[in-house]
């Protein structure tokens, strides 16, 4: 309060003034009696103005208050004057203060001069624009030392003076301290639960004698004993890798803030054999009931399992947050869930109306190649199954229009609106290569279908696809084509494939592997033998990943411009429309200069709507983690983005802070 005064006191006032004058009219006395004189006249005279300007202004607050009072009876006007609220009124267009009553004099600890102090002054950070916006309530609590207030207010228009703002403004104040640490104490002590599961537990485990097992899980359990003690909060075992963590909110803060570090704790564990164990934590709140807090926890964790493992997922009722998923995915399919999902799809192919099959917008070879995988089981189910066909040019046109000659395919693809047309209750449509519903061909379709099921081997972001009926969801996957080869490996022999349909699924593969030397695995491997034995040339899939001479200029021009940024980065944007395919190849190429281990391109969309990201990554840097910040997806390896705004430049710096936030928070 003492630097209040202070303040006070140093603000231009007529006070401040009469009182410097006061002190060198006493100076003046000493060389000129006369000169002292003159001066005093005017300093009295001035305290008088000042003292008649002082009675003037409360004359017109009185008249103020008689003036929004004169419908008043005078009890009213008597609670108006002595308010039990406290009560200020100030000049909105200056802040300062006019009048207030006693009582909120005693919350400041004020009792003179109050005309002269501005209200920011009195009540640090206090912010009055909701009343210049014709609100009546201040959206947000207003602290004043220790206590709380919630402060309701009016402007109102007085007498017009000179220099003046006309406006006044009228504010009252409720306390509410009790009642906000209640509050805060009531939020703070919502029960948040957290599965917690060491997600390659067997691989961790396998090939290790009973004693180094016995050793890793005892390691494993102290770390975890050790994180959730300060919580206080329960925490069993119960499953051999699974534990149940339930704790207060007030905790959870201090999780997301430290970015779950538990989980690098047990990742630097040493492993008796040469895999490391991974945790995934699953973390859900805002539930109004424990059993759909479990359900959260439950959806975290999956979300988390399919994204790759490594990492916790916290959700509320409205959305997920994402914390850690930097590792890279690690090869951990069993062929038991690939047969279980065979049977399950053809099952539902069987027993549909129509089948749909349908991809990611601007489709690629990957998608293309899945589409004709799902139509050879439809063809051996004894369905004719209808690919839905994008206008315009894409990446897959060149497939597109082989299998369009094809007998098999001949009326094979229609359009969205066409689909929507035929689907009935009994339709099935199949999504591949893509989760998220906002990526779909068309969403119009997806949401007109009650049956989906869903082919993708892309990490789950926050939206996806929720109400499938079959979800064959595999990150670790190379390409939604493998996932397709290995359910048609269950359904159809290697004869009853098509040989334009092994090379276009071969070719999805390619494209995703880059030619096998990225995120292949023994199962990527297997289902390209399997393609081979159905009849796909692999010359005749080199040819579709040929370029034509303008495209590999403009690739390398693109190579060109590029720039290094975090030491091993590699970041390029051009400022005019080049193919996605060009980009995408550009991309790939800036990884084969040494020292580069990821790459980002951006580039406008040719209807200028958009800017397109394309990011590789063959180093440490996860692609998708960086991508997810503007709104893209994909993999650890491979992932793209496209940002509604066409000013490259713009949307440049948007992806140079989120890289910087990637490095950050490792």
């Amino acid at each position: 309060m003492k630097n209040n005064k202070l303040g006070r006191l140093l603000e231009p006032s007529l006070g401040l003034y009469l009182a410097c004058m006061v002190l060198f009219a006493l100076a003046s006395a000493l060389f000129s009696v006369p000169l002292a004189v003159l001066e005093g006249v005017i300093v009295v005279i001035l305290y008088l103005y000042l003292r008649r300007s002082r009675s003037m202004r409360k004359r017109e607050m009185l008249r103020y208050i008689e003036s929004v009072t004169t419908n008043m009876d005078a009890a009213s006007r008597d609670t108006m004057l002595n308010s039990p609220l406290p009560m200020v009124i100030f000049y909105p267009d200056t802040d300062e203060v006019v009048w207030s009553n006693e009582r909120f004099l005693q919350l400041t600890d004020e009792r003179e001069h109050l005309f002269d102090t501005k209200l920011s002054t009195l009540v640090p950070g206090f912010d009055h624009r909701w009343l210049l916006e014709g609100k009546s309530v201040c959206p947000g609590e207003v602290k004043l030392g220790t206590r709380r207030f919630l402060v309701y207010g009016s402007l109102v228009h007085s007498e017009e003076r000179r220099g003046r703002s006309p406006m006044l403004a009228t504010t009252y104040w409720v306390e509410i301290t009790q009642y906000a640490e209640i509050k805060e104490e009531f939020f703070a002590s919502q029960p948040v639960l957290a599965i917690l599961l060491v997600d390659n537990y067997e691989d961790a485990m396998k090939n290790t004698d009973e004693a180094a097992r016995t050793a890793l899980r005892s390691a494993i359990n102290q770390r975890l004993a050790a994180w959730v003690h300060p919580t206080g909060g329960l925490f069993l075992r119960y499953d051999r890798d699974r534990y149940l963590f339930l704790f207060e909110e007030r905790y959870l803060k201090h999780f997301q803030e430290t970015k779950f570090d538990v989980l690098d704790a047990v990742h630097d564990l040493p492993t008796p054999g040469a895999v490391p164990a991974t945790l995934s934590i699953g973390v859900g709140k805002d539930a109004p009931s424990f059993q759909e807090l479990f359900e959260y926890a439950s959806l975290s964790i999956e979300m988390a399992l399919s994204r790759g493992g490594d990492q916790a997922v916290v959700k509320n009722k409205d959305t997920f947050e994402f914390y850690g998923g930097r590792s890279k995915e690690m090869e951990k399919r069993t062929k038991v869930k690939s047969r279980v999902m065979a049977n399950a799809l053809g099952e539902l192919i069987a027993d549909s109306s129509h089948v749909f099959v349908m991809g990611h917008r601007f489709p690629d070879l990957d998608c293309i190649g899945a589409c004709a995988g799902v139509c050879a089981i439809a063809r051996k189910r004894g369905r004719h199954a209808r690919i839905i066909r994008e206008p315009g040019n894409n990446p897959a046109a060149e497939m597109t229009e082989k299998l369009s000659h094809v007998p098999e395919y001949k009326d094979a693809f229609l359009s969205a609106q066409d689909a929507i047309v035929l689907a009935d209750p009994r339709t099935l449509l199949v999504v591949v290569d893509t989760n998220r519903p906002e990526q779909v061909m068309s969403r119009d379709l997806l949401e007109c279908c009650n049956r989906v099921a869903v082919i993708d081997h892309h990490r789950r972001a926050a939206s996806y696809i929720s109400n499938a009926a079959l979800n064959f969801h595999e990150p670790y996957a190379s390409s939604a084509s493998e996932l397709v080869t290995e359910l048609l490996q269950y359904i159809l022999e290697p004869a009853d494939l098509l040989k334009i349909e092994a090379e276009a699924i071969l070719a999805g593969i390619v494209l995703d592997t880059k030619n096998f030397t990225m995120r292949t695995g023994t199962r990527t491997f297997e289902a390209a033998a399997f393609l081979r034995r159905s009849g796909a040339d692999t010359g005749d899939v080199k040819k579709l990943f040929q370029s034509d001479l303008e495209g590999v200029i403009s690739r390398y021009d693109i190579i060109r411009h590029a720039r290094m940024y975090h030491g091993s980065i590699a970041v390029t944007a051009v400022d005019h429309p080049v193919g996605r395919v060009t980009a995408a190849q550009a991309a790939d190429e800036l990884l084969n200069i040494i020292g580069i281990d990821a790459s980002f391109v951006l580039s406008p969309d040719a209807d200028g709507q958009r800017t397109i990201i394309s990011a590789r990554s063959i180093g440490d840097t996860n692609v998708q983690v960086v991508l997810e910040k503007l709104g893209g997806g994909g993999n650890a390896a491979t992932a793209g983005a496209q940002v509604p705004n066409p000013d490259v430049n713009a949307v440049l710096q948007q992806l140079l802070r989120a890289i910087d936030q990637y490095f950050e928070e490792d």
